[in-house]
C-alpha cells in the first residue's frame, strides 16, 4: 500500500506584485515627508525657543536653519531625530496594523508566516536591510518577497480587507 503525502495547504492570499509594492511606498514616501516637514518645523522651533532664551548661542551661523545644518554636533542630532522619526513611523504602524498607510491603499498587509503581527525586532531588521525600498526590487522569487521580508522573516500579502 502506498503512503500519500500530505499536500501543504496553499495560502488563501496572493502575494503582490512589485508594481504594488512601489505604488504602496511611493505613497508612503509622500506621508513621510509630510511627517519630516512637521517633525523639522518642531526642530526648528524648539532651537529657536533655545536661543531666544539664551542657551544656545548662533557664533558664526546666520540663524537657526544654519545652525541646525552646519554646526557638526547639531547636525547630527537634527539626523538622528528624523532618522528616529522615520523608523517610529514605520515600526508603529507595521507592528500595530500590520500596514502603513500606503500599504492600506494598495490592499498590502505585513505578516508572519502564520498572519501574525510582526514584532518590533522584526520591523528594525525591515527597516535596515529595506536599502531604502530598493529591497522591494528583489521581489521577483515564487513568493514575491523582498530582501527586507526575508531578512526579517516576515511576508507581504494583498488583502480583501475593505477599511
Amino acid at each position: 500500500m502506498k503512503k500519500i503525502k500530505p499536500q501543504p495547504a496553499k495560502p488563501s492570499y496572493q502575494y503582490p506584485s512589485l508594481l504594488r509594492r512601489l505604488g504602496a511606498w511611493f505613497y508612503d514616501t509622500l506621508i513621510v515627508a509630510a511627517i519630516l516637514m512637521v517633525a523639522g518645523a518642531v526642530a526648528m522651533a524648539m532651537v529657536a525657543a533655545l536661543l531666544h532664551f539664551g542657551v544656545l548661542t548662533l557664533g558664526n551661523y546666520l540663524d537657526a536653519s544654519d545652525y541646525i545644518i552646519s554646526a557638526p554636533t547639531a547636525s547630527a542630532l537634527y539626523s538622528a531625530y528624523l532618522a528616529m522619526v522615520i523608523i517610529g513611523f514605520y515600526s508603529y504602524f507595521w507592528t500595530q496594523a500590520g500596514q502603513t498607510l500606503g500599504m492600506r491603499a494598495w490592499k498590502l498587509k505585513l505578516q508572519n508566516k502564520d498572519g501574525s503581527r510582526i514584532k518590533i525586532t522584526q520591523a528594525f531588521i525591515r527597516i535596515a536591510t529595506s536599502a531604502f525600498g530598493l529591497g522591494n526590487l528583489m521581489a521577483f522569487n515564487n513568493k514575491r518577497r523582498s530582501m527586507q521580508d526575508i531578512m526579517a522573516e516576515c511576508e507581504m500579502i494583498v488583502t480583501t480587507e475593505v477599511h
